[in-house]
């Protein structure tokens, strides 16, 4: 399998006749692609497996594949259920989860449900949002084939209790609540904001994006901000060319690797999330690790990260009219914003997550734990 982080620690947990627990993550969205469902999954895979879990992801780059119409960078497999069902024949997995609603999220779910074996699910990502602004399809059909998906899944994961409640307002059933994390050590504190090579002569404040350019990203709404300074964007994405062409003056620095991009971050005043249909906004998270304060619009994704349970914002300001957002961003101390982001780890994260799955002989609308099976045998 292609990056599933470090190999199964000694001592892992075994049952029936002493084979290793296997978990089977089927997934649309995984390297080379970039994006936070890529990281998220890369990073719980890691966690897992450091728990002493053998996790197999199964992912387009497995089956024929191609590019994702309208989505330059995202791949999809190629009528896989053949292969996918040879694939799980071989494997037999002790717990499905399937966590992107594309063609190998379909396939798998038809799989497990001829074979009758019960599976989580997840919600990653507003996709009826962004069929509804690239193609005008209504929400409310986005959302009915969605639900359609998720219906047999014994769990449906959700990363925030506002996301919960916006799909149980529409009729979602048996919802998990399911946070995120972040890695802390990447994603190194810095008192004060880097000086960068490459970044040192550009006027400051540092205003920073970091995600996909695309359409439910709203990043129009910060390029278009009167702000002091200067403006920086990192990623690619369908809206790419348009939106260079019309904001010169921001400067584009594509797709960084991983270690590099920590350092942007780092040297940031500002990270400025201009999205509202975010189901999360793990970004945010690695900015304020870093130390750089977030600026967003108080919606979901921004209110779960930045602010805690009592409503106090930490580490970032949200606030309707993005540009007072920003300038007040200014004055959150870079102690605050990495004291904030260590609320989410991921070992933490990865239990959580592990105490959702089902065993896949659960039967008879009975659903047993995952969580049950790593007990060791007497």
């Amino acid at each position: 399998m292609d990056r599933s982080g470090p190999p199964v620690a000694a001592g892992a947990p075994r049952h029936r006749a002493g084979s290793l627990m296997r978990i089977l993550i089927a997934t649309d969205a995984w390297h080379p692609q970039v994006n936070g469902v890529v990281t998220t999954l890369d990073e719980l895979v890691q966690s897992l497996q450091t728990m002493g879990i053998h996790v197999h992801v199964f992912h387009p780059g497995q089956f024929a594949h191609r590019p994702c119409p309208g989505y330059a960078g995202i791949d999809l497999a190629v009528r896989p259920v053949r292969a996918l069902a040879r694939m799980l024949e071989d494997l037999q997995p002790d717990a499905v989860h399937i966590a992107t609603e594309g063609p190998l999220g379909w396939a798998a779910r038809k799989i497990c449900l001829q074979k009758k074996w019960s599976f989580t699910t997840a919600f990653h990502t507003k996709f009826p949002e962004i069929l509804n602004s690239a193609m005008r399809i209504p929400l409310s059909w986005g959302y009915a084939l969605f639900r359609h998906f998720h219906k047999p899944s014994a769990g449906v994961m959700v990363p925030t209790q506002g996301v919960l409640q916006m799909l149980q307002q529409r009729s979602f059933a048996r919802l998990r609540p399911w946070t995120h994390g972040v890695d802390t050590r990447l994603f190194a504190y810095h008192e004060q904001a880097l000086a960068l090579e490459g970044l040192e002569d550009l006027p400051r404040p540092l205003w920073l994006f970091v995600g996909r350019i695309s359409y439910e990203k709203n990043i129009e709404a910060f390029l278009k901000l009167d702000l002091p300074g200067s403006k920086l964007v990192c990623g690619v994405g369908p809206l790419q060319a348009s939106l260079q062409a019309r904001y010169p003056s921001a400067h584009w620095m594509g797709v960084l690797p991983r270690e590099q991009l920590a350092k942007v971050y780092a040297a940031a005043d500002v990270f400025v999330f201009p999205s509202r249909s975010e189901t999360f906004g793990l970004v945010m998270l690695e900015a304020m690790a870093a130390g750089t304060p977030v600026a967003a619009y108080p919606v979901d994704g921004p209110l779960q990260v930045v602010c805690n349970d009592q409503g106090e914002m930490l580490g970032g300001v949200l606030h309707e009219d993005l540009r007072v957002a920003a300038l007040q961003a200014l004055n959150v101390s870079r102690q605050q914003a990495r004291d904030r982001s260590k609320s989410f780890g991921w070992d933490a994260a990865a239990k959580l997550f592990a105490t959702h799955l089902v065993s896949v002989h659960a039967q008879h609308g009975r659903v047993l734990p995952f969580v049950t099976l790593l007990s060791p045998s007497p």
